[in-house]
């Protein structure tokens, strides 16, 4: 029992160890960037230092909270859409094959197409309003949550799928019973990614045309020169995505284990 217990508090304490990693290393290259922007003397038009970056952050915090507002509001409009889509979607193609050989490459398609075209396009069709913005985040987070979702579902079980037969179950009972909680983490694992690119799809959205957003400032501050302005903002988009990566992260192990127990 006692070895049990030690070897589970190591194995926690190892995790724990790893985990700071990314941390550790951020904070070294955070240390030597600021160290070489002192020692060769490097103008803030060029390359600001760590510091002058977080004083742009201080300075324009009221202005940059209204961006950021304005950002995640396109961000999540059009996550919550390409989730319920995906779903949906993902659902059909992993339980009607002809489905899924239907639409399968018209998704795969719709990848190859660069957004930053799409984007000018959706701005003349839309206007410059809230809509186009959500349609560019949609199309960024769509495919990955119904690809990873429909790849998980039609991996099959024989097993399960032996089990279910047997006891009678339709072969949407079994879908549902089987198919549907083993695909979970695929699902999990495509909101992982949409979540990142959902803040980039309503940045790239803002270049073309907005009157806010950390997209139109970021435009703002090249068009400037305000070089410590720019990577503030691009630090800001960084921190959006990783906190909502991490949203799902503790969503995913909160509902998975919720499943694993019932």
């Amino acid at each position: 029992m006692k070895k049990s217990e030690n070897t589970g508090q190591n194995k926690k304490h190892r995790e724990l160890g790893l985990s700071i990693i990314p941390a550790i290393i951020m904070v070294l290259f955070v240390f030597f960037w600021q160290a070489a922007v002192d020692f060769f003397n490097v103008q803030p038009f060029i390359l600001p230092g760590p510091i002058t970056v977080f004083k742009a952050i201080y300075d324009e915090r009221n202005l940059l909270l209204t961006h950021i507002l304005v950002t995640l509001g396109e961000a999540l409009a059009g996550l919550g859409v390409a989730i319920f889509l995906g779903i949906v979607f993902g659902l059909l193609m992993g339980y009607c094959k002809p489905v899924r050989i239907a639409l399968y490459p018209i998704f795969v398609i719709t990848q190859t197409i660069p957004l930053i075209i799409l984007a000018p396009l959706f701005a003349i069709w839309f206007g410059f309003g809230f809509l186009p913005k959500v349609i560019i985040v949609v199309l960024m987070c769509f495919f990955p949550i119904s690809i990873t979702f429909t790849q998980d579902l039609i991996k099959s079980d024989e097993d399960m799928d032996s089990i279910l037969k047997v006891m009678g179950a339709s072969k949407w009972k079994s879908f549902r019973l089987a198919r549907i909680p083993q695909a979970l983490p695929g699902l999990f694992s495509g909101l992982k990614i949409a979540v990142t690119y959902s803040i980039t799809g309503a940045v790239i959205s803002e270049w073309i045309g907005a009157k806010q957003g950390l997209g139109i400032y970021m435009t703002r501050a090249m068009t400037s020169f305000k070089t410590a302005v720019l990577f503030a903002d691009v630090f800001i988009i960084i921190v959006l995505s990783l906190v909502l990566y991490k949203l799902v992260e503790l969503i995913e192990k909160r509902f998975v284990k919720r499943i694993d127990y019932v």
